[in-house]
């Protein structure tokens, strides 16, 4: 785990490798910023907010990334297409 510090809030990095890829979230309190390795389709069915960029390998280039995919429970929060992945996450907390 990886302490990020955005705008005076404190978040959760996380990055797992996999024989192929590095799977990486950035948990806020109320929702998840995740790479596309992350199921859209289970935030929706356990009702979290989860906002996802893709092509990403860091987490600078999450922040930096574009949303392309988010949940309705993030919906709820402000999160919308196209905003920066640092302008999600500052929706979720």
């Amino acid at each position: 785990m990886t302490e990020l510090q955005l705008d005076g809030h404190t978040f959760e990095g996380f990055s797992i490798p996999t024989s192929n890829t590095t799977i990486l979230m950035i948990k806020a309190r109320h929702g998840i910023l995740g790479c596309g390795y992350l199921s859209l389709t289970t935030a929706e069915k356990v009702g979290d907010a989860l906002a996802l960029v893709s092509g990403v390998k860091s987490f600078d280039d999450m922040l930096n990334a574009r949303i392309g995919a988010f949940s309705a429970a993030a919906a709820a929060r402000g999160v919308v297409s196209e905003m920066s992945g640092r302008e999600a996450l500052l929706k979720l907390v």
